[in-house]
């Protein structure tokens, strides 16, 4: 297995963060097989979805709207309302796996690999890509 770590500025603004770029260039060149691509944190999430056309801003509005920052939440530390990051990797997971064919990601004409952080407590995500030859 091959695995690098890289750093996404996220400027501590929740939102989603296009890792498509990273993943294609990590994979380029290694023939077949699986990606993954897994956040290292606690608090966010990756997903395979179409970016640029409003579906990646309304997943972030709506989960806002599901886990909303306000003093219901158990876990206090953080800003206001922190303990909802902590519950939505629950809901939107920490990793996924993408087939690779002759070195080239195998996605989905309109699919992208976001990161999803809704924490503005962390300015700086780190994204582990790992490669397993098939």
């Amino acid at each position: 297995m091959e695995s690098i770590v890289v750093e996404v500025p996220t400027g501590g603004t929740a939102g989603t963060f296009d890792l498509t770029a990273h993943a294609a260039a990590f994979v380029a060149g290694k023939g077949d097989g699986l990606l993954s691509v897994f956040a290292v944190h606690a608090t966010a999430g990756v997903v395979i979805m179409e970016a640029g056309a409003g579906s990646d801003t309304d997943l972030v509005d709506h989960l806002d709207t599901l886990f909303p920052r306000d003093g219901r939440w158990s876990h206090r530390h953080g800003s206001p309302g922190h303990g909802a990051d902590h519950v939505i990797p629950a809901f939107v997971s920490p990793s996924v796996t993408v087939p690779v064919l002759d070195g080239a990601l195998a996605l989905g004409t309109w699919q992208s690999i976001l990161l999803v952080d809704t924490n503005r407590d962390n300015a700086v995500r780190r994204i582990r890509l790992s490669f397993v030859a098939g």
